[in-house]
């Protein structure tokens, strides 16, 4: 499998877009990403189509139903399916929510895991579990919350000892920083700037809905916010660029809109690209303007 270049944009192979996938033309995005849950044993027409825009374009997998924070046992069967679908697809990179979703059956939400020392050990010990199995690293994505249910440690530190620990890679996701940023009264940037940017596989953005001035809800389902790509820029601003992924789950506009919000990654790409050229120009050592002479 080729890693994706850090310039790539891509889209959430969904259903209702799988016309427009298959017939757009090139360029129009670099990579695909899909759930496995949603495709895994999928057949006729979709998984026809499956077939096809996997033999096209570079495939990537995020998972929703791992529940890498729950008590139950990791689901081994489920991880061999998953494993399996992987090698099929040729998929680059597969990631997971730091979060649970399961207890004594799905609960169809990503729940956020208390921030404890306990709970680091615990999940980072899944974690390698569920890479051990998989045979591969994963990467496993910065959750929005709501209702945090203990806070022993910050967010930041109990993201950074988890990945430290489990020696996994992160799925950045711009807008659940500035989400959880506004939600929970923290600098948005600051905790930006304390993430392990070596660690960084790929990056998420998405919109979200303003339900008060101190409360956004992750919908997945409105155009990306100007505070958003402010963040993403920031991103690429302190460690480069990466691969981005514009996800849409609700409210999925005409095709047309969701590739003008991709040009919209490309143009914070390139503005980004030009400021630390900019940067490394102004930081090089001034020529001499002095001539030598040189005694023969």
């Amino acid at each position: 499998m080729q890693p994706l270049a850090p310039q790539s944009t891509g889209l959430g192979l969904r259903r209702a877009l799988l016309d427009e996938l298959q017939s757009a033309p090139a360029g129009d995005f670099d990579f695909l990403e899909c759930a496995p849950e949603n495709w895994i044993g999928v057949g006729g027409k979709f998984g026809d189509a499956l077939e096809t825009l996997a033999a096209k374009h570079p495939l990537v997998c995020h998972g929703l139903s791992l529940s890498l924070g729950g008590f139950a046992p990791l689901d081994e069967t489920f991880l061999g399916r998953v494993r399996r679908f992987l090698a099929r697809h040729d998929v680059t990179l597969y990631s997971e929510h730091l979060s649970y979703c399961a207890d004594d059956g799905q609960l169809y939400d990503l729940l956020p895991i208390p921030f404890t020392e306990e709970a680091v050990h615990f999940v980072a010990a899944r974690i390698r579990q569920a890479q051990d199995i998989l045979g591969r690293r994963i990467a496993v994505e910065n959750v929005s919350y709501y209702a945090a249910p203990h806070q022993a440690m910050r967010e930041i530190d109990f993201i950074n000892a988890v990945l430290a620990e489990a020696d996994c890679d992160l799925l950045l996701d711009v807008n659940n920083i500035h989400v959880n940023a506004i939600n929970h009264r923290y600098d948005a940037h600051e905790f930006l700037s304390r993430l392990p940017g070596e660690r960084i596989a790929y990056i998420h953005v998405a919109g979200h809905y303003d339900e008060a001035e101190d409360l956004k809800v992750d919908t997945h389902g409105a155009p990306v916010k100007d505070a958003v790509w402010q963040l993403l820029g920031a991103a690429y601003a302190q460690f480069g660029l990466r691969p981005t992924l514009l996800e849409r789950d609700f409210n999925i506009p005409p095709y047309a809109e969701l590739v003008a919000e991709l040009d919209t990654i490309r143009s914070v790409m390139r503005g980004s690209a030009m400021r630390r050229s900019a940067m490394s120009d102004n930081d090089a050592p001034a020529r001499s303007t002095h001539t030598r002479h040189v005694r023969s």
